[in-house]
């Protein structure tokens, strides 16, 4: 892997185990829009399937048989965007295992490192703050999120637009992602997939991607990307 050039992450999942922020951040928000709606861990499971949290929100309606009329979705994903942040801000999420040391190594190995998300950029910043300390563009050289492109996962557009913004090629980057539908939108920009299924997504069909890994920690990655990195 001599050629590679940049490390392109996943963030829901991939660097943290944030569903369940997720999942409590729409439940909260739900009663202030008058709904009573309350979205079991199965429930959230299946909605992951459906990428975006307007979508998600969408989805849900037509499988209750529609939304209450005048519902502004998005009003109320941005007031469970704001919610996301504070519960993250409020502590105790972590990043995976691996996941920090593998983005200080590789950018002192000269790689370049990015974000490709479907989340917008306010979740990657709260993150960010929660568990580097400092916002998005200090850990990485490149965010796109799920908010700048018109297809979200698994279309390959938010890899599309990071490479673009990296100035690398898809086959001299490789993306980490932890989901099926990021492998598909992954694979389907010419990257390359390292997959660290998730609480959420361990039970996904990883098909496509070129390898399946427990952690990003030095020992669990593939030999030839940790020679290259370490």
């Amino acid at each position: 892997m001599s050629d590679l050039a940049a490390l392109v992450f996943d963030v829901d999942g991939t660097l943290a185990e944030t569903e369940e922020a997720h999942r409590r951040a729409f439940n909260e928000t739900f009663p202030e829009y008058g709904l009573n709606w309350h979205w079991s861990v199965e429930d959230y499971t299946r909605l992951l399937k459906t990428t975006g949290g307007k979508e998600r929100i969408r989805a849900f309606g037509a499988e209750i048989g529609g939304l209450p009329e005048g519902l502004d979705i998005a009003a109320m994903h941005a007031d469970k965007t704001r919610r996301y942040g504070e519960i993250v801000a409020s502590g105790g999420l972590e990043l995976r295992a691996g996941v920090a040391d593998l983005v200080k190594i590789a950018r002192a190995a000269g790689l370049r490192v990015a974000v490709a998300t479907t989340t917008n950029r306010p979740n990657v910043d709260a993150l960010c703050r929660a568990c580097w300390g400092e916002p998005a563009e200090a850990v990485f050289h490149v965010v796109a999120a799920g908010d700048e492109v018109a297809r979200k996962k698994p279309a390959p557009d938010v890899y599309a637009l990071a490479l673009d913004r990296l100035g690398v090629s898809p086959d001299r980057a490789i993306a980490f992602e932890d989901s099926r539908n990021g492998v598909l939108s992954a694979r389907d920009a010419g990257l390359r997939v390292v997959v660290t299924p998730s609480t959420y997504t361990a039970h996904d069909d990883f098909a496509g991607a070129d390898w399946v890994i427990p952690s990003l920690r030095r020992q669990d990655l593939p030999e030839p990307l940790a020679r290259r990195i370490f």
